[in-house]
């Protein structure tokens, strides 16, 4: 109860400070969230790390949050750590496909390797990162995979061959039985399991 109300004072005081950059605060679950306007981030963060009553002075992570069904799809969100008050805040800021994000790795330099894995992931770009390219991915890798749209069997594969002694990318080839499902339970409506037909041929001899 006590660590509730003081991240709500703590959101409570954030958002006084910024009136016009942050939009809601929350506490839910022993954490605090505050949700800023996208064009401030380098404020906000800025303010987080150097306020006395904040002190958030480490990065822990930045992750991305896909909404498909929203006009702008995404949101990105900064993770900070204050050891001197051992409290934890949560930031996040919506954007969309075509929208930058101010980098933030003039606040902190341990940015430039998260914001790389958000725009390999789910393809947000950070305006003024020294140097944005993929993370995870090869450089010449399709799409972005976390993205709720991205098909689960990726577009190519990738395998070694004997003949060329190198590695190569070939289109992902599906099998025709993975393509075409008919939803029916096994459980529910078929006579007896694929591969189990002496099952059923032995049940007829008993009634007869």
């Amino acid at each position: 109860m006590a660590n509730t109300e003081a991240l709500t004072d703590l959101g409570d005081y954030i958002e006084s400070a910024l009136p016009d950059e942050v939009t809601a605060t929350k506490v839910a679950f022993g954490e605090l969230t505050v949700s800023i306007t996208r064009d401030s981030v380098v404020k906000v963060l800025t303010f987080l790390r150097d306020d006395a009553n904040c002190h958030f002075k480490q990065l822990v992570d930045i992750t991305g949050v896909d909404y498909p069904e929203r006009e702008e799809r995404f949101e990105v969100v900064y993770h900070l750590l204050s050891l001197k008050h051992n409290q934890r805040v949560r930031v996040k800021l919506p954007t969309g496909e075509e929208t930058p994000v101010d980098s933030v790795t003039g606040v902190f330099s341990f940015a430039g390797w998260c914001e790389r894995e958000v725009w390999d992931m789910y393809g947000v770009f950070f305006a003024n990162h020294p140097d944005l390219r993929r993370i995870l991915t090869d450089y010449g890798f399709e799409g972005h995979p976390l993205r709720k749209d991205f098909p689960l069997t990726g577009f190519v594969e990738v395998r070694y061959d004997e003949d060329e002694k190198r590695v190569v990318y070939d289109r992902v080839k599906l099998t025709q039985e993975f393509r075409n499902f008919d939803f029916m339970s096994p459980w529910e409506g078929m006579l007896h399991l694929p591969g189990d037909e002496k099952a059923g041929e032995q049940g007829e001899e008993k009634k007869g």
